[in-house]
């Protein structure tokens, strides 16, 4: 997949967040990248596979007192995403998810609350129609 054919998938995983999130995301440039760096990749350990990275203060720590600050960053790395899909679907729903993910650590989530959060939203997706979880 060409890097703008990706860039056009992130914006519309982007574009998918309840406008009620979106608008509360200020100062943070989303980007794409190839590959993560060296340095990406030794925050998580080599042995992870890196699809993206939140790098910044979580919201939920910061203080309206605070002075500017350089945005929060959070970036989408492509090679990573490619070699795990299977189909060009499975590479949308990866790549919307990811997207989630790195925006629900801006908004002050730990990794378990993540995980455990996409857990729940997986459970919720996946069981058939009109069965109730109780």
């Amino acid at each position: 997949m060409s890097p703008n054919e990706f860039d056009r998938l992130v914006a519309a995983a982007y574009a998918r967040i309840p406008a009620r999130f979106r608008k509360r995301l200020k100062n943070v440039a989303l980007l794409v990248e190839p590959e993560p760096s060296a340095a990406q990749l030794g925050r998580v350990g080599p042995a992870s596979t890196l699809l993206g990275l939140y790098e910044g203060r979580p919201l939920t720590t910061r203080s309206v007192f605070e002075p500017f600050s350089m945005p929060d960053r959070i970036t989408i790395f492509q090679g990573p995403h490619e070699r795990l899909a299977r189909t060009p679907a499975a590479l949308r729903r990866m790549v919307e998810e990811t997207v989630w993910h790195e925006v629900a650590h801006y908004f002050g989530m730990t990794e378990e609350q993540v995980r455990a959060a996409e857990r729940r939203h997986r459970e919720k997706w996946d069981r058939p129609p009109g069965r109730s979880m109780h």
